[in-house]
């Protein structure tokens, strides 16, 4: 007997399209990820055998933590999942005959492996030109890529989208509302309340300019620096709605240099400190975190050296003086502190003039940083006048 699924109208699009390559563009919550999964998982992996599908993200901490996620959701939901079929080191999973393979772009030689039949590029406006360069010419069959339209200068625009054998699909959380709860389609609309460009990117799933951000002060690099005068970490608690972020922070020669180590919804404490262990964070290390006494303390019994930070009504603004007063550099592997930074701005009055507030959005791995830094570079946790603070 065939078991019934349930799909969204971005699942429907998708499954339509017939050209080489089709591109989706939507919202925040549109289902853009998980239409495409389920596609590729209950359609295109029931087509034939002895086929490789590569499903990619720039990194692999934020792979774990969205289309590696709905991916095992989607096999466990249609009794398709064999743990004899996954082999959790590799990152591969065996489905009727097919290979499944996870890969990240933190390194160079993983964008030229073998041709495959079907490739998935997860958040592709992480990627440049010469990843997709790399990934589209060893793709035989089909290629699907989903992102947000948080810029409106990238390749995607220039050299994909007006290809002849590529199909546009724009989506929004409308298109998504049947698997969605209530309070979070409220959370979602009362974007039009916060910021209109971020209700024109994340709500509407259109291109957007960002004005009025924070932080200019900070570039992309390599890797962390290997000489640091300290080094702390930062965490921010979430689940459902946000992720807990955990923000590795240190000094070198007058930078500030961070490296994203989780980012992900859902997290309980023991799964966060199984995460640390795996990170090799040992109870010498310092992490200063949100200040909630049932986190740290589970945190904390668990053996880390874990504290709370100061939390004032000048703390913010206080943690932003302190990380604009010094050069950032941001580990190319870091992708979702990376997008905090290109979007956390500052409020706007009615006249569009930025306002000496933050908007609470985008910045979950910010905060995690605020939080260090307080820690580490506030003498007695004393608060320093925020009068310098400076908006843009």
């Amino acid at each position: 007997m065939e078991k019934k699924i349930r799909v969204s109208v971005v699942f429907e699009k998708n499954y339509g399209a017939r050209t080489k390559i089709v591109v989706n563009q939507g919202g925040s919550r549109s289902g853009k990820t998980f239409s495409i999964l389920q596609l590729l998982i209950l359609v295109k992996a029931f087509e034939d055998t002895d086929m490789v599908f590569s499903i990619v993200r720039k990194s692999m901490p934020a792979l774990k933590a969205s289309a590696m996620r709905d991916f095992f959701e989607i096999l466990r939901a249609n009794d398709l999942y064999d743990e004899r079929n996954h082999n959790k080191t590799e990152n591969t999973y065996i489905l009727n005959g097919n290979l499944f393979e996870f890969m990240s772009l933190d390194q160079p030689q993983k964008k030229r492996g073998a041709k495959r039949a079907f490739l998935f590029i997860n958040e592709a406006n992480e990627l440049n030109l010469e990843d997709w360069v790399q990934l589209s010419l060893r793709t035989e069959k089909q290629i699907f890529i989903d992102f947000n339209p948080s810029m409106d200068e990238h390749w995607i625009y220039d050299v994909v989208i007006p290809r002849q054998d590529c199909t546009f699909i724009h989506s929004t959380y409308l298109d998504n509302l049947q698997f969605l709860p209530a309070e979070l389609v409220k959370e979602i609309e009362n974007l039009k309340n916060v910021d209109e460009n971020y209700w024109r990117i994340y709500g509407l799933g259109e291109i957007g300019q960002i004005k009025g951000l924070i932080f200019t002060n900070w570039e992309v690099v390599d890797s962390f620096a290997p000489d640091c005068k300290w080094i702390s970490y930062g965490m921010d608690f979430g689940f459902s709605n946000d992720p807990t972020a955990l923000v590795k922070v240190g000094m070198a020669e007058g930078h500030l240099y961070l490296d994203e180590l989780i980012y992900s919804r859902g997290l309980t404490n023991p799964e966060i400190c199984k995460w640390m262990n795996q990170l090799g964070i040992t109870k010498a290390d310092e992490i200063i975190a949100d200040n909630q006494p049932k986190c740290i303390h589970e945190i904390r019994q668990e053996g880390f050296n874990i504290k709370p930070t100061f939390k004032g009504a000048d703390s913010i603004l206080a943690g932003i003086d302190i990380l604009k007063r010094h050069p950032i550099r941001i580990t190319k592997r870091s992708v979702n502190l990376i997008r905090e930074f290109k979007n956390y701005k500052w409020k706007e009055d009615a006249a569009g003039n930025p306002l000496n507030v933050p908007v609470d959005r985008f910045n979950h791995g910010i905060d995690g940083l605020r939080y260090a830094c307080l820690g580490r570079l506030f003498m007695g946790n004393r608060l320093v006048k925020t009068s310098r603070i400076r908006n843009g």
